[in-house]
């Protein structure tokens, strides 16, 4: 898993941004009988890719997370759209998910630190959560902005806010850091997509109006850019651990 240094939360809120306008313009573009079982596989092959792993790569890690955020937005959305699942209902019933899945984490690893993920069921835990992290978070930011008419920029706002706490306790205290983390987490879902739908969405929904793809253009590339520097990062701090593993074995021997 990442460090969740600030590069990380960078990314992440770029993910959740671009998986909620990445999904409303796929689904409005093509047939959502195609588009949503078409996310399901990318995202079950991103997932593969990430297991298979044996240690933190940027481009699989972060891959998979924006596939997860791809098509939690779809699922979401399917089930209000299509099912006609009040946002209040879906957002109670993805929380008692996610409570469902720590529950059942901590009953059987006894932690929910993403420090201690060094197994492959760990792992499984871990995307569980974070699964269920991206459907809750986008039904959150849709009962917020449409239900609780905040609107969108209202919304980003409030998330925002809701975000930074965690990290301003932590810092105070040094103190629940599992707890703030997860609160984090879960925060910055509704937060880029909030922020995200407010530039897409037209002007009579009290967005700014530049299209769902536009949009989605710009946030791929800031994505691609800030991953790639951190796969050159990891190399280098990989490179660099070498190095100092060489030289202890030939002092020792």
């Amino acid at each position: 898993m990442p460090e969740p240094d600030a590069a990380f939360w960078v990314v992440k809120v770029l993910t959740t941004g671009m998986g909620e306008t990445t999904s409303d313009f796929l689904v409005k573009t093509f047939a959502p009988e195609l588009v949503v079982p078409a996310a399901l596989l990318v995202l079950v092959g991103a997932l593969v890719v990430q297991f298979r792993a044996r240690g933190y790569h940027p481009a699989r890690y972060w891959s998979a997370a924006l596939m997860v955020s791809v098509f939690g937005t779809m699922a979401a959305d399917v089930l209000h759209v299509g099912l006609g699942v009040p946002y209040a209902v879906s957002t109670a019933a993805f929380a008692i998910a996610l409570a469902a899945v720590f529950a059942v984490w901590w009953r059987v690893e006894r932690t929910l630190s993403v420090h201690a993920i060094t197994t492959t069921r760990r792992e499984g835990f871990y995307w569980a959560a974070v699964m269920a992290t991206f459907a809750l978070g986008t039904a959150a930011g849709d009962l917020t902005a449409t239900s609780l008419g905040l609107g969108y920029l209202g919304s980003g706002i409030l998330f925002l806010v809701v975000f930074a706490a965690p990290g301003v306790v932590f810092a105070a205290t040094r103190r629940a850091a599992v707890a703030t983390f997860w609160i984090a987490y879960v925060t910055t879902r509704p937060l880029g997509a909030s922020f995200a739908d407010w530039l897409a969405v037209t002007r009579d929904r009290g967005g700014l109006g530049l299209g769902t793809g536009p949009v989605s253009a710009v946030l791929l590339v800031a994505f691609v850019v800030l991953v790639s520097v951190l796969t050159v990062r990891a190399r280098s701090a990989r490179a660099a651990d070498g190095t100092i593993l060489a030289s202890g074995q030939e002092g020792v021997a």
